[in-house]
């Protein structure tokens, strides 16, 4: 699979995902899915600036990324596909989409109505909806904020 890591980050973009991950994972691209991002090109800049020369970012709305998710799972490109949030996760994996893929939470940080379950996960109740949804969707959740933690199963975030 070219899709080497699907994850919620609301940060998206930033040394953890490009450090931590994006070198142990080798990753040559970075498809980032938000419907507000990808119509806004001066954000979009900024994102980018925190990028490697080489490496491909690719900017899609939720329809867009669904329109060439197989395609992306299918090409020779190994990719991290992110997400701000998981109802933009949930979105993307409805009709089993992303059947048998996991999803790694691996940034959603203290905003008013979120409560934390690990120090690097908050969750809301509609956060708490759409990563369940993603099960039901079969895809595995679980929470990790870097590649060498200790994978945190969903039950246990959902708790």
């Amino acid at each position: 699979m070219s899709i080497q890591l699907f994850r919620i980050d609301d940060r998206l973009i930033h040394g953890q995902v490009l450090m931590g991950w994006g070198r142990q994972l080798r990753s040559q691209r970075y498809l980032v899915v938000d419907d507000e991002l990808a119509e806004s090109d001066w954000e979009q800049e900024l994102y980018t600036l925190t990028v490697e020369d080489g490496l491909e970012v690719v900017f899609a709305t939720v329809d867009q990324a669904r329109a060439h998710l197989t395609e992306w799972m299918d090409e020779g490109v190994r990719s991290v596909l992110l997400t701000r949030d998981p109802t933009h996760m949930a979105r993307l994996a409805e009709g089993g989409l992303m059947k048998g893929s996991e999803v790694n939470v691996g940034g959603l940080h203290h905003r008013p109505g979120r409560h934390q379950v690990r120090p690097y996960i908050h969750l809301d109740a509609d956060d708490r909806d759409a990563l369940q949804h993603l099960a039901d969707e079969g895809v595995t959740v679980s929470g990790r904020d870097l590649p060498d933690a200790v994978r945190v199963p969903l039950d246990q975030m959902l708790g």
